[in-house]
């Protein structure tokens, strides 16, 4: 199942100076969900096309983009719980499994509770075979130096919207690759729970 997301906004009501000096790690949120439109405009900081060449908003290592995103929805307005593959060119989400698995997720992080409150819990997989099949052993550091990327333009992104969130690396890398239905060849990088303060 395919769902097209709400095109992405290209200003906002911050300025970048603002939000680098407003962004804070939030680890707690409040019990309400969020929108469709403000998961769109997420991931499409994250890892959005920004040009006809297919350049993304995350700088990537030879432009080879080893990153794939992942929703994983509990609380979010006109979309199902459930683990979502975003889809950079076409500002898609396609179902990967249906159902809540926050609280698994949360488990897997160590038991975080940010991961389990969280509307949404945005993840960062790769696949290190896209980046090091040029650069070799060099690729492996290029990939994660890209999921920094990607995390912090979704945590500048988040802080524009008036969300919290809070980068998280702690965890059980099989158990979420499980908890996520990853393919054998994506590795979990990194998990952001985003919620309302």
């Amino acid at each position: 199942m395919k769902i097209v997301l709400p095109e992405p906004q290209r200003d906002g009501p911050l300025s970048l100076e603002q939000c680098l000096a407003r962004r804070r790690s939030i680890r707690h949120f409040s019990r309400k969900p969020i929108a469709l439109r403000q998961v769109s405009q997420l991931l499409w900081a994250a890892q959005g096309v920004t040009s006809p060449s297919g350049y993304r908003t995350a700088p990537s290592a030879g432009a080879l983009y080893p990153l794939e995103m992942y929703a994983v929805a509990g609380m979010v307005e006109d979309l199902a719980a459930g683990v979502y593959h975003y889809r950079p060119r076409d500002q898609a989400l396609v179902l990967v499994h249906q159902g809540d698995v926050r609280p698994v997720l949360a488990e897997s992080a160590l038991g975080q509770s940010a991961v389990n409150y969280g509307a949404v819990t945005l993840a960062i997989a790769a696949v290190f075979e896209r980046t090091t099949g040029k650069y070799d052993r060099r690729g492996v550091q290029y990939v994660h130096l890209d999921a920094g990327h990607a995390a912090q333009n979704i945590c500048l992104q988040a802080t524009a919207l008036g969300l919290g969130t809070v980068p998280i690396g702690a965890f059980h890398d099989d158990r979420v690759a499980k908890a996520l239905h990853l393919p054998a060849n994506e590795a979990p990088l990194y998990l952001l729970p985003v919620g309302i303060p």
